[in-house]
């Protein structure tokens, strides 16, 4: 028998960043020295008090199933946390745990949107965004923002784009890739247009923050009466470096945040107990590790752009937030070798430049395309800074060598 898969399976892709670090990883087993800046994963240790919440989580036995949405304390625990960091006033019937930033953004939109929903998605996007909409049966409309604006998302550019479709729209601010932050005011005026056409706003807050240059983290859910159409998307694994720890969060209406608890019922159930044990002790701990993070993200943010600027044929403008660097590559597009015009040299797009990248000189970074941003490729600088000189040198020696040259 042929196996055909349900076409909604169909409709998505692998992650591209997962595929990148597979395929990293498994030149890391051969022996290969590989200079890995794909992935957007803290190199930090998760602060020792909230290994020990999970330490002692286990010693006392605390393995057993909790609540489908997590367990109240955490909830509760979760929603001050916000309000003390944001200035939000969320309760725990409002609040959702789920096993990741991504399982709570996908819960919400599996609760929201039915077939031929449209989904407003601005232009350079995270790149499960369209992929989970897809999944949904959702239609995914593209807002391009431009380079020039800094890959900025305006107000009037989503008024222009809603229509009569329109269930949600997504805001990542700061952005992964570009690493940009919507000012405070254009982002009140993109929930003012989304409330005033009664149209949901998804805030994910995943790198709220790693701000820069005397920014502060912001959150549209502390706009007075916001509550009624704004999904706020939470996560611990930048924030608190537990990526592997699988805890995120959602803050939204009470009837869909029941929805979401209803579909996870029927999905993963409760998150990972250690985790949320874990998580507890970091939403009610201090944040002094968050603060060293910044400040070495700041000093690897330096060194990379700095570095990326230096490289003949790139321009790359510093990151408001994440750590994240997006240069624009599209000088070193389109040549070919004088010796083999369809060899080393010859980058039809970033995704060929990057496959050229790490077969030869053994870096791993992330094409553009992922994010719908041909010409451009993403830059982690979660790594030490010895790593991050290592790539950036390879880099160079990979554009500026003759077989990349016209």
């Amino acid at each position: 028998m042929t196996l055909q898969v349900a076409g909604r399976v169909n409709r998505i892709s692998v992650s591209p960043t997962l595929a990148i670090m597979m395929e990293a990883d498994r030149r890391k087993a051969l022996g290969i020295d590989v200079v890995d800046l794909s992935l957007g994963e803290p190199d930090f240790p998760t602060p020792v008090h909230v290994k020990r919440g999970a330490i002692n989580a286990i010693e006392r036995d605390f393995t057993k199933y909790t609540a489908t949405g997590g367990m109240p304390l955490l909830r509760e625990a979760i929603c001050a946390w916000h309000a003390s960091q944001f200035g939000s006033s969320y309760s725990p019937d409002e609040c959702i745990v789920s096993a990741g930033g991504k399982h709570a953004i996908f819960n919400a939109i599996q609760a929201l949107v039915e077939e031929g929903d449209e989904v407003v998605i601005p232009v350079p996007y995270w790149v499960s965004y369209p992929d989970i909409v897809r999944c949904a049966g959702g239609r995914v409309v593209m807002v391009h923002t431009p380079a020039s604006d800094g890959f900025c998302l305006r107000a009037e550019q989503v008024e222009a784009t809603l229509g009569s479709r329109t269930k949600l729209v997504i805001v990542n601010s700061p952005n992964n890739p570009a690493g940009t932050i919507i000012p405070r005011r254009e982002f009140e005026r993109i929930y003012e247009v989304c409330s005033r056409r009664g149209v949901w706003l998804l805030s994910d807050e995943c790198y709220s923050h790693f701000v820069y240059d005397g920014a502060e983290p912001y959150s549209v859910g502390k706009i007075p009466g916001s509550k009624p159409y704004v999904i706020v998307a939470g996560s611990l694994s930048k924030t608190f470096a537990m990526t592997g720890w699988r805890i995120g969060y959602a803050l939204a209406p009470q009837p869909l945040v029941q929805a979401m608890v209803k579909l996870q019922s029927q999905s993963t159930s409760s998150p990972c107990t250690i985790s949320q044990y874990a998580a507890l002790d970091a939403m009610r701990g201090n944040m002094e590790a968050i603060t060293t993070m910044l400040e070495q993200y700041n000093r690897r943010r330096t060194c990379t752009v700095e570095g990326l600027r230096a490289i003949p044929g790139i321009t790359c403008t510093a990151p408001d937030g994440t750590f994240y660097a997006f240069p624009d590559v599209t000088a070193h597009l389109h040549r070919r070798s004088r010796t083999h015009p369809t060899g080393p040299g010859h980058f039809e797009n970033t995704a060929e430049l990057a496959r050229q990248l790490l077969e030869s000189e053994h870096v791993a970074v992330v094409p553009g395309e992922a994010f719908g941003a041909p010409g451009h490729l993403r830059l982690s600088y979660a790594t030490s800074h010895d790593r991050i000189e290592e790539g950036l040198m390879r880099m160079a020696r990979f554009l500026r060598s003759p077989e990349s040259q016209s």
